[in-house]
């Protein structure tokens, strides 16, 4: 029996349901299977990354596979070639993206001995340079606009109105966002905060703006959610009844609730979950504050990611377009 059979307590199926082993793994032995299985179990936390880099490892093995490829014959041009291939389909993000992928399960495959080096550790990627985000951003007037267009008369309007007031004020992502329990909007002393469940498990304590307090406020005693300290903050609604489940709410409602809120505040639909968040530091910068704090508030790990947000530069004044004098 070889080194990649011997394996006694090896899975036979996925231990992520939607999961499948590719051929050439497959084809490796059990003990490779097991490997990849667990590079996706053990080494990566976070479910969106999961899913995508199972589809790019998927979409990888597979073009190996039709070009006739074994796993312990991928070689540094083949990885290279693949590259060059996805170029000419996808976004160079994507792209990267791919290429991370392949990279880093090469290298988990290499550590589990199942291959004696990495294929991909020495292709280079296409270049990639961001100096400003494509996120939309609305101006301070069209944010409050939004917010003061919204139906406060019912649990559903106060929630919408606390959830993007939430957003904005705190430059929470809409996920960090959803994570959190009623508990998690809670006193200490004489302030309000909220505990951000962020990426990689991690919380993120910020204090609450008062405008965010005040709407936080009214939705939990109209909802009357105080009574379930331990259950989501933000709640479905049950139908054209508008009374509020237990269920918390998903990305995808939210995005839905964004959208309408917009067309009925006749502000712009380009906008997503994302905008508060860069509405927010944007006007946050515009009123003095500084990059080094907002990269603390939004708990990004690289000031150069919050500067990404940094719309302050994007009106050119006619003062300086009259600085050309020719």
């Amino acid at each position: 029996m070889s080194k990649n059979d011997d394996s006694s307590n090896v899975p036979t199926v996925s231990p992520t349901a939607s999961l499948i082993a590719p051929r050439l793994i497959e084809s490796a032995g059990l003990r490779a299977k097991q490997r990849f299985f667990e590079f996706f179990t053990a080494t990566i936390r976070n479910r969106n990354t999961r899913e995508a880099y199972a589809r790019a490892l998927s979409d990888f093995f597979a073009w190996c596979d039709d070009h006739g490829f074994e796993l312990l014959a991928i070689e540094p041009i083949v990885v290279a070639s693949y590259i060059e291939y996805l170029g000419a389909i996808y976004s160079s993000p994507t792209v990267k993206q791919h290429l991370a992928a392949i990279r880093m399960c090469f290298d988990w495959l290499v550590v589990g001995q199942i291959l004696p080096m990495n294929p991909a550790s020495a292709v280079r990627g296409p270049k990639h340079v961001v100096k400003r985000g494509k996120t939309a951003v609305l101006s301070a007037a069209e944010a409050r606009q939004l917010l003061d267009s919204i139906d406060c008369s019912t649990a559903v309007g106060l929630r919408d109105r606390a959830l993007i007031g939430l957003m904005v004020y705190s430059f929470a992502r809409v996920s960090a966002v959803l994570g959190m329990r009623v508990n998690d909007y809670y006193r200490l002393g004489k302030r309000s905060y909220f505990r951000l469940h962020e990426k990689g498990g991690k919380f993120h304590e910020v204090p609450a703006h008062h405008n965010a307090e005040e709407y936080l406020d009214a939705y939990l005693e109209v909802a009357g959610l105080s009574v379930d300290p331990t259950g989501p903050l933000f709640r479905t609604a049950a139908g054209r009844s508008g009374l509020l489940t237990a269920n918390p709410m998903t990305r995808q409602d939210v995005f839905r609730m964004v959208k309408r809120r917009a067309r009925r505040a006749d502000v712009s639909e380009r906008i997503s979950c994302h905008t508060f968040r860069a509405t927010g530091i944007t006007a946050y910068l515009e009123n003095g504050g500084t990059i080094e704090k907002a990269q603390a508030i939004a708990a990004h790990e690289s000031p150069r990611t919050t500067k990404l947000y940094d719309r302050t530069g994007d009106e050119l004044t006619l003062d300086e377009i009259e600085r050309i004098l020719i």
